[in-house]
């Protein structure tokens, strides 16, 4: 099983990028990349290589689903595992995302203290599905 040690993360609001990038690493060990919006993710992510990336829904220009079908066209993002970070969390809101491909919706707001051990979790089944 591979472990997870980088993530890509794209969130447009500020205090939020700082709160998730102190708690993945200072608290997770992950290495992050973070990115404000769509354009950069697609821009810079490719030349990170992310194990895993984490969406925010609502932003600016281009939002979540967008970058999320942007990324998946990129080769090498074809297989990348995609979770949503979102306060858009509704039973039929979710049902819609994993039906694009997200392995998972985080509801905000989360726990940033559990954070980290909620994404292995989620990481983990994730892999786990892949090998039966």
């Amino acid at each position: 099983m591979k472990e997870l040690q980088r993530i890509t993360y794209v969130e447009d609001e500020p205090h939020i990028r700082e709160i998730v990038q102190l708690a993945l690493e200072e608290l997770g060990g992950f290495k992050l990349q973070c990115c404000e919006s769509g354009m950069q993710a697609l821009d810079t992510a490719p030349q990170f290589h992310p194990d895993l990336v984490l969406l925010d829904v609502m932003m600016p220009g281009m939002n979540g689903i967008q970058t999320f079908r942007s990324l998946k066209q990129i080769p090498e993002f074809a297989d990348t595992p995609i979770i949503f970070v979102t306060a858009k969390a509704q039973k039929h809101e979710i049902q819609q995302y994993k039906s694009l491909g997200a392995i998972e919706v985080i509801p905000k707001p989360f726990d940033p203290v559990t954070l980290p051990s909620e994404i292995r979790g989620i990481w983990q089944r994730n892999q786990s599905a892949q090998i039966n």
